[in-house]
């Protein structure tokens, strides 16, 4: 695949791109940005090695994918992704995006798609038309799910690098993806933030009754409780897969609703309180750890902050990129022993 990141490429904005370039960096051909045109993606973004970052598809050798890299407020088509998109399906490559707006939907992108024999692979699309019913769960399948102070903030990744190291220490465990970035990367899952507000509980507990054959699973959390614009997404998530413990996910350094710089974020123990009473109210739950992204700060800073918030939530704490997330295991597995699942 290409990756689209319409001159926006920051680890923000370009996260679907960021995470594809960790996570899949086999199946990435290039990053396509012309202001950066020449530089590689390491040197862009800090992942993704030596890939080649270049400034036109004709250079994009082998490809026979184009996939939009970045997650913009509201999902939209830029006219600039529009016109590669358009050039790409010319080329007779499959298009993948993760947007709101759905490609197929797009009559002259569709026609065009139709034309060339390719795919138009909208993530987001959905048809989830159920309601929870609360019925037929599993009790035994122990339920981690990411939640945040904000969104963006990593509680996928959290999520990824916690069901990976689950799994390396010998469980059975299985990353439950919520958002079009982790679909991707997992090649299953489910757009909880594209479904219809009455049907997200119903799709979230579907998510549960799907993979509950695992000893373990993690499901991905999606924005905030606290957030002006998805706080009915988070609460519904939260409901609807019932879990039994919280990993509680922030950035340092981060003051503002992302988006919203005018809007304060309260602190990390008014969340911690919040996760826990809302979800309570269907499951009893509790934080058992804390994922921290630092990677606006130093080593040492970090370490400090570990210390910090360790000390004053009482569990354990990891920015998971540079400690790995043995620490959040442990957790998981303590916690898991401690309420006999």
């Amino acid at each position: 695949m290409v990756l689209l990141t319409a001159g926006v490429t920051n680890v923000g904005t370009a996260k679907t791109a960021v995470n594809l370039l960790r996570y899949k960096p086999e199946e990435v051909v290039a990053v396509l940005d012309p202001a950066n045109a020449g530089k590689t993606a390491g040197e862009l973004l800090g992942v993704g090695g030596s890939i080649p970052v270049i400034r036109e598809l004709a250079e994009a050798a082998g490809a026979n994918m184009v996939t939009i890299g970045i997650a913009p407020a509201g999902g939209k088509l830029s006219p600039d992704l529009r016109s590669v998109v358009l050039e790409g399906i010319a080329r007779r490559m499959d298009v993948l995006s993760g947007l709101h707006t759905f490609l197929s939907d797009d009559s002259e992108i569709a026609t065009a798609a139709s034309e060339k024999g390719v795919r138009l692979i909208d993530v987001r699309k959905n048809t989830e038309r159920d309601v929870a019913q609360r019925k037929n769960v599993n009790e035994k399948c122990f339920r981690v799910h990411t939640v945040g102070h904000d969104c963006n903030v990593g509680k996928m990744v959290v999520s990824v690098e916690l069901t990976r190291a689950l799994q390396r220490a010998g469980h059975e465990a299985k990353f439950v993806a919520t958002g079009q970035t982790g679909m991707m990367i997992e090649g299953d899952g489910c757009p909880i933030d594209a479904v219809v507000v009455d049907f997200i509980n119903g799709a979230a507990e579907k998510l549960v009754l799907q993979n509950q054959d695992h000893e373990i699973m993690v499901v991905e959390g999606q924005g905030s409780i606290a957030h002006p614009r998805y706080s009915a997404v988070t609460l519904g998530l939260l409901h609807g897969c019932m879990p039994d413990a919280l990993i509680l996910c922030y950035e340092m350094g981060r003051k503002s609703v992302y988006g919203m710089e005018e809007v304060p974020l309260p602190d990390l123990g008014k969340f911690k309180e919040l996760y826990e009473l809302m979800a309570n109210v269907m499951h009893p739950c509790k934080v058992i750890g804390i994922g921290i992204n630092g990677r606006k700060f130093s080593d040492e800073e970090v370490r400090r902050e570990k210390e910090r918030v360790e000390k004053e939530f009482g569990v354990p704490a990891a920015d998971v990129l540079r400690h790995g997330s043995d620490t959040l295991v442990k957790a998981v597995l303590e916690f898991k022993k401690k309420i006999g699942k």
